[in-house]
């Protein structure tokens, strides 16, 4: 019988990647035998296939896009709010809703060692992406009388320190009883020669295969039996690197059950024709989200009859999904895209490269591939300064600095509507907590000492 090498030799030789054993023997027994079970595991054919045909042909998109129809929140009548808010309390209230939050990656473009959700923005406070999301989860759980399910999906890259992190922090208040921790499937990165990468002599350079993997993720991890255990009905989707989502939000919940669409999505105006965010429309009469990459210059610049942008809907990744579309998602095999970028790796010589420019693909499924599969997409406007912080760049645009600033400014303004005179807050950083105000309720002037000191935590 062959050893474990062996096999894996031979396995490696069929697809021509017998690189990834050339420092087999400096390692130590115990990372030669994660090494072996690391390519033991690997479906080559399939990353084969992927390279082939994924970098052979550039994006198509179809020419029969129109805007899809959206509604304001803002232009919403004060009665039609109500409506749609306690539609969503009612389904909270009644536990139907669970939440979802994508956090597969790493904060190494943030120059952060750790998962990205253990990112610190630098507010006063020092609280974590984590921290802010799940004190806004318990602050809407207090205020429902039920605490919301809320299930993190990682990657083989970041799950044991996820859950450390978790674990270190007391799970930030949250019951343990109503948290499920899972992980997404990974890709090997891939050079524009076909050969995979590996990060370090012993370890192959693994990416999470996209939030597209989230349901097939739901249903193999056991996730979407607790699911259905919990009788949740309806499961709101967001990504970890925003700084200001409202989890779990029960306008957008009403606003989706009233429309009976199986699926929605949250958008908001893009800040220029170039910003680099997919753009929700519909693409031969179903719902579809096209990828600032792909959108022909001349539509991206496209006006409307009063002098707006044609296609404006900005996607910001927070979804709610019925279940029903859920499981239907679940079975579904979507494509693969092939995304060009800079991947750590080692040379030929086994020494680390950070790359200045792209020099491998990785390979990803995206979530919104499902949308056309929905006969209706519910599609809500809200204010982007509420509701949109991205923490992708570890400077510039879409940086910590800018996340920061977003809700600062943020809790700022909730202190001026709450009635607070502009002179008691002037030249100080003012911070809320999420477990004292989820989007400005309950707030008043009283809770503001006088301006002795610079920074305010309330």
């Amino acid at each position: 019988m062959k050893s474990t090498r062996e096999q894996a030799e031979a396995f490696l030789q069929q697809h021509d990647q017998q690189h990834l054993l050339k420092f087999y023997d400096q390692l130590t027994p115990e990372s030669q035998e994660q090494l072996l079970d690391q390519i033991l595991s690997l479906d080559l054919d399939k990353v084969v296939s992927l390279f082939e045909s994924t970098t052979a042909l550039q994006e198509q998109v179809e020419d029969d896009l129109v805007p899809i129809e959206a509604g304001d929140w803002e232009s919403f009548s004060e009665e039609e709010k109500h409506r749609y808010e306690e539609l969503g309390w009612e389904a909270l209230r009644s536990g139907r809703v669970g939440a979802i939050v994508v956090a597969g990656g790493q904060g190494s473009r943030l120059g952060h060692p750790g998962p990205k959700g253990t990112y610190n923005i630098g507010l006063p406070s020092g609280k974590s992406l984590f921290q802010l999301q799940a004190e806004r989860l318990i602050n809407l759980s207090g205020r429902a009388g039920r605490t919301i399910p809320w299930y993190i999906m990682t990657s083989p890259e970041n799950h044991a320190e996820t859950v450390e992190a978790f674990q270190r922090a007391a799970y930030f208040g949250y019951p343990l009883d109503h948290l499920y921790f899972f992980e997404q499937s990974v890709l090997p990165a891939i050079d524009s020669e076909g050969k995979i990468l590996l990060a370090e002599p012993g370890r192959i350079s693994l990416a999470p295969a996209g939030n597209g993997d989230c349901f097939a993720a739901i249903k193999r991890s056991g996730a979407l039996d607790d699911m259905k255990a919990r009788q949740i009905e309806w499961l709101f989707y967001y990504n970890v690197d925003n700084a200001l989502v409202k989890v779990a939000d029960p306008k957008f919940i009403g606003y989706t059950m009233d429309s009976q669409a199986p699926a929605a999505c949250k958008v908001v105006p893009k800040s220029h024709p170039e910003e680099k965010v997919g753009i929700v429309c519909l693409n031969r009469g179903r719902p579809a989200v096209i990828e600032y990459s792909d959108l022909p210059r001349e539509l991206m610049l496209a006006k409307n009859e009063q002098g707006n942008l044609l296609y404006d809907q900005a996607n910001i990744s927070m979804h709610l999904f019925h279940m029903d579309f859920v499981e239907k998602g679940a079975e579904l095999p979507l494509p693969y895209h092939a995304a060009h970028k800079k991947v750590a790796a080692i040379d030929e010589q086994g020494h680390p490269v950070t790359p200045s420019e792209p020099n491998a693909y990785k390979f990803e499924r995206f979530i919104f591939d499902l949308f056309p599969l929905a006969d209706k997409l519910a599609v809500l406007q809200v204010n982007r300064s509420e509701e949109f912080a991205p923490v992708k760049n570890k400077e510039g645009e879409d940086s910590p600095e800018t996340a920061r600033s977003l809700v600062l400014e943020l809790h700022r303004k909730w202190l001026l509507e709450a009635g607070v005179g502009e002179e008691r807050i002037a030249n100080r950083t003012v911070e809320i907590s999420p477990l004292t105000s989820y989007s400005g309720e309950g707030l008043h002037a009283e809770q503001v000492p006088d301006p002795t000191e610079k920074t305010l935590i309330l």
